[in-house]
């Protein structure tokens, strides 16, 4: 039997990955009306992180609490990839001992050569390259507030980063538009360009790219790692916070969505994130149960 991994969400059909979001929406509500569900009962879950994290690690743990299973929590200094053991080493060992395996670490080629030598399921909870459970949760999200994303028009404001690259990479498989605003210079990557080109148009002027917006997405301008660049990106993206003016020229229904953390007064104005039209709150908490979706689907 081959091991099913998590990786980049272009991996999966729509038709799995819209079995996924159905049934995160199926255990939200179960969990919301007080039901027991203990499908992973005795099964583990191994969480490795090489940086800080508020929203993965506490979705994936109460996850797993909420399914019955069990969760370890494990940085670079509590085992030995942070003392130098190999990677391959590492997924033979960390695998043969749970039933699952979750990354939230720099490098996706990382995450890819983990999975390479791992005999359980390898969750890519975040890399340089791509942020796949964000999107099953974006998506969830959306379909909550709105119904099908097909056809609608999705605008990412801000840096070409690894969330960016991600709504690329969702754009075909939901069939919806998807128009990418950034400073030059601050572009997905080429390959990204390259290789996702079907639904995706680019405008450098971000107010425009909003116009009949049905989804305006942002994030920080300085992602984790990327701080020392703060003032170089402070003064490239001054144009590009979402602010009423953008909203204002979207569809009269348009979410906004950010996967936080947000520094309000930066890349969003206060008053559209706390506005009426965002569902960062939603978004925020369907990674928990879009995540228990993904782990039954991988695990059981």
């Amino acid at each position: 039997m081959i091991t099913k991994h998590f990786i980049d969400i272009d991996e999966y059909s729509f038709e799995d990955l819209q079995g996924i979001i159905d049934n995160a929406i199926a255990l939200k509500k179960s969990h919301l009306s007080g039901e027991i569900n203990e499908s992973l009962k005795n099964k583990t879950l191994a969480m490795i992180f090489d940086k800080s994290s508020t929203r993965t690690r506490v979705s994936f743990e109460a996850g797993m609490t909420q399914l019955g299973g069990h969760s370890l929590f494990l940085s670079d200094k509590d085992i030995q990839i942070g003392r130098g053991e190999s990677l391959t080493d590492s997924a033979i060992v960390i695998s043969s001992m749970v039933d699952a395996v979750m990354l939230r670490v720099s490098s996706h080629d990382d995450i890819v050569a983990f999975s390479k030598h791992a005999s359980t399921p390898v969750i890519n909870a975040l890399s340089d390259q791509s942020h796949p459970c964000q999107m099953l949760a974006d998506l969830m999200t959306y379909q909550e507030h709105r119904g099908s994303i097909k056809g609608k028009k999705v605008v990412w404001i801000g840096d070409g980063n690894n969330v960016c690259q991600t709504f690329m990479q969702t754009a075909a498989i939901f069939n919806f538009d998807l128009t990418i605003s950034t400073p030059k210079g601050y572009e997905p990557a080429q390959a990204f360009i390259e290789k996702y080109q079907d639904n995706i148009n680019y405008c450098l002027n971000p107010a425009k790219a909003c116009e009949c917006a049905d989804l305006i997405v942002t994030d920080v301008w300085a992602s984790m790692g990327r701080e020392s660049e703060l003032k170089a990106r402070e003064l490239a993206f001054k144009n590009y916070q979402v602010d009423q003016k953008m909203m204002s020229v979207a569809n009269e229904d348009a979410l906004f969505m950010h996967c936080l953390p947000a520094h309000r007064g930066e890349e969003v104005s206060a008053e559209i994130i706390d506005g009426g039209q965002s569902v960062i709150w939603d978004e925020a908490e369907n990674r928990l149960h879009a995540q228990k979706a993904l782990l039954l689907f991988l695990m059981k």
